[in-house]
């Protein structure tokens, strides 16, 4: 699972104006990713909208992007909820073919425990014919996957990682110096990156790099070859516009970045809205 070392980019869904997905807006993002030199694609993440896709959307665009990718890079593809045999059924229903792994974010809004999480992952990771990446967000699922119950999992052979977007740098410590030498810690939010591959992680699955895949890419690469002064130069570049993406929510923040750069429109769907004007001004003037 070393091709998913480095710069994995959660990819936005981009919509029309009548908030169908836009394919053509789809086809320039992922030739302005591949072009920076991204190293695998996350389809239907967090940043997707996911909770406001429907079920054939998800696979449609799974099948485009593999398609797109033709082999080129890996592909990743999100599964996950708050209803363990729903993810289950899911898994069992979906092709895999070009699918390298998937991610499947924790349990949200039931508030299980850490042994409800351990037995909620297990059944996913048996069920799975590809790889599993867990992906702890506690700001958005309430609930911390802790390093204790990562590690059991870790144990696992068909859990290969966890994306880490917990922001709790110790926990992140725990799971470098106690887990096997081939489950893969991911950075899980974009300014922690270079410091999480310091200590040992394997890269990142990023936001910032929908829209800035070159500089980040160049960072991500310059971390992994230990070269961290360079890589922390280029980090901060990015401390000033990184917190306006999640000023009004995540993918707010990056769409609006995108619409700037003509890559996609700004368009989200219900209860998102809309990059506000105010917003939209600020990465103007920092574009």
């Amino acid at each position: 699972m070393k091709i998913l070392r480095g710069t994995g980019v959660a990819l936005i869904t981009p919509f029309t104006q009548d908030l169908a997905v836009d394919y053509d807006s789809l086809k320039k993002l992922l030739h302005f990713n591949l072009e920076g030199g991204v190293d695998y694609l996350v389809v239907n993440g967090t940043t997707a909208e996911s909770p406001t896709l429907t079920d054939t959307e998800k696979i449609e665009i799974l099948t485009y992007v593999k398609d797109f990718a033709a082999g080129r890079v890996p592909v990743v593809f999100g599964i996950g909820g708050n209803s363990t045999h729903q993810v289950v059924d899911v898994i069992r229903r979906t092709d895999f073919t070009g699918v390298t792994a998937i991610l499947s974010v924790s349990p949200y809004y039931n508030k299980p425990t850490q042994q409800g999480l351990y037995q909620h992952y297990l059944e996913i990771a048996n069920a799975s014919p590809v790889p599993v990446i867990l992906y702890n967000v506690p700001g958005r699922t309430v609930i911390n996957l802790t390093a204790e119950t990562t590690l059991k999992l870790a144990k696992h052979p068909n859990i290969i990682g966890i994306k880490e977007a917990s922001g709790n740098l110790e926990q992140c410590l725990q799971i470098v110096k106690h887990k096997p030498a081939d489950f893969m810690l991911i950075s899980g939010d974009d300014m922690l990156t270079v410091p999480l591959i310091s200590v040992g992680a394997e890269g990142v699955i990023s936001v910032l790099g929908n829209a800035f895949p070159e500089k980040y890419c160049q960072m991500v690469k310059l971390a992994l070859d230990h070269n961290f002064p360079e890589a922390t130069k280029l980090l901060l570049d990015f401390t000033e516009i990184n917190p306006l993406m999640y000023e009004e929510s995540n993918p707010v923040g990056i769409k609006a970045v995108l619409e700037i750069l003509g890559i996609a429109r700004p368009y989200v769907r219900l209860p998102l809205l809309e990059a506000t004007m105010a917003l939209k001004t600020k990465l103007q003037k920092l574009l």
